[in-house]
């Protein structure tokens, strides 16, 4: 018989000849030397323990006593035995931590907003609202597809801010875009698709989206009108994955005419658009761009994210789904977990009903405005040649050297000089020849930040260029 563990991992063993304080001292001196007791752990009392063991509290007493004889244990009286450490030698940690990652002086790396922003005051409020006014039965174990209060906020939000149609049935919320795109590709596959076109370049996370649900990608490249739908024309897939609003990673919108005839394609071969809008909510010099999704709510999935309007640490995100392909979703959904927490979900209905995300996200634009202007007239300074893509919204630009340099040759110099960056080559699905664009992410860097940063970047596209370029001739001459 084994008794119930609660505050340390002990049990007795009534049919084993050994005494109940041997196996006692035994599981304890063990635990101290393998380190899963560490020095200063406390332990039940001789009381509490000898309860949950079912023996008497003198044949616990007599095992803490023979434990601390040895060096293993202190006891004090009044207080909870404590750890003190190994009598010999202890077994050391099977595996190590790895070495923590310098942070760069200078950070550019696109993706992630400015953390320090996080409204911390209006979301503690939210987390507030969330606990006073959730019902019981919203504890339990509800719609494993999301509370009805935060469907019902995001069908309101983003019908008003991004054009989206839809009911509340057809919102389903995920723990961000990673599992939500992963679902998507698994609930394809359910329905008979093998193909998925992605744009080329893109985020390459997409491809483990893809395989695990045994789909075949087919990038389709993109211009400065977005993705190149003749070019999708040429393929045999049955839906496309894009980013209308702002291509990651070039940066392009798409045109009323591409919109117009991808969404013509969709109709003619019965196909889905997964329409990842990631960053539109940030948008400097121009109008907003609707989602594609509510030109066609039955051909398009939409999808969004807490991650760069908040930050990545709230595991949120939504997808509006096509009536055809819901029941796909659901399913896949329910074998994968039951849900994303209900407080965190409740929390954040409230965070857009009042209007919070609103305001934040108006702060954000005026804050990103400035850092990217910054940028851009430091780039200008420093590097005159260079031409900046991409700046009329998002959280990142992208910038083209001169013909000859070589992207990846200059991100790792960069990182040498303490700049973090990310070359264009490196989202490209298939083998391509090392470009001269590089990405440059502005949210995280003050405007001094950036200014001292492209100025370092200035040294290291040199210190490149002198690394690649071959000797003149006089100057092989001279050498020799």
């Amino acid at each position: 018989m084994t008794s119930r563990p609660l505050d340390v991992l002990v049990s007795v063993d009534r049919e084993s000849p050994r005494t109940f304080g041997r196996q006692i001292e035994d599981q304890l001196r063990q635990a101290i030397r393998d380190l899963v007791l560490r020095p200063g752990s406390r332990l039940p009392s001789t009381r509490d323990l000898a309860r949950e063991l079912g023996v008497s509290r003198p044949i616990v007493v007599d095992a803490y006593a023979q434990l601390a004889g040895e060096g293993y244990l202190e006891l004090r009286p009044g207080a909870r035995p404590r750890v003190t450490g190994c009598a010999g030698p202890c077994q050391p940690p099977t595996t190590r931590r790895p070495e923590p990652v310098p942070e760069p002086r200078y950070d550019f790396r696109p993706g992630v907003p400015d953390l320090s922003t996080f409204p911390r005051s209006a979301w503690l409020r939210s987390v507030r609202e969330a606990l006073t006014g959730m019902r019981e039965a919203d504890f339990g174990y509800t719609d494993p597809h999301g509370s009805e209060v935060l469907r019902l906020a995001l069908r309101d939000y983003l019908g008003r801010v991004r054009g989206v149609v839809a009911d509340a049935d057809r919102v389903v919320v995920t723990s961000g875009w990673v599992q939500g795109r992963t679902l998507l590709c698994h609930a394809l596959a359910s329905i008979g698709a093998r193909r998925l076109a992605v744009e080329d370049p893109s985020h390459h996370e997409v491809r483990l989206s893809a395989a695990s649900a045994g789909l075949e990608l087919v990038p389709v490249p993109v211009d400065g009108e977005g993705l190149r739908v003749d070019a999708l024309e040429q393929t045999d897939v049955q839906a496309v994955l894009v980013t209308p609003a702002h291509q990651y990673p070039t940066g392009a919108v798409m045109s009323g005419a591409r919109r117009g005839a991808l969404l013509d394609w969709l109709r003619r071969r019965e196909a889905f658009a997964i329409e990842d809008d990631y960053d539109a909510e940030f948008r400097y010099d121009r109008a907003p761009v609707g989602a594609l999704q509510g030109m066609d709510p039955e051909r398009t999935v939409y999808a969004g994210t807490a991650s760069k309007t908040l930050a990545p640490a709230m595991r949120l995100g939504w997808m509006v789904v096509p009536t055809r392909l819901l029941d796909a979703v659901h399913r896949e959904q329910r074998q994968v977990d039951f849900g994303v927490s209900r407080l965190e979900q409740h929390a954040f209905a409230d965070f857009l009903s009042r209007g919070e995300l609103d305001r934040h996200l108006r702060r954000m634009r005026a804050r990103y405005r400035a850092r990217r202007d910054a940028l851009v007239e430091a780039l200008t300074e420093a590097l005159p040649a260079v031409r900046v893509h991409g700046i009329r919204a998002g959280l990142h630009v992208m910038i083209q050297l001169r013909d000859g340099d070589q992207g990846r040759v200059i991100q790792a110099e960069a990182a040498r000089h303490g700049v973090a960056l990310t070359a264009l080559s490196n989202y490209y699905l298939g083998q391509t020849e090392d470009s001269s664009m590089l990405l440059l992410g502005y949210a995280r860097c003050s405007e001094a930040v950036i200014r001292a940063g492209v100025r370092e970047l200035a040294v290291a596209v040199r210190a490149a260029r002198a690394s690649t370029t071959p000797p003149r001739e006089g100057a092989a001459a001279a050498l020799r």
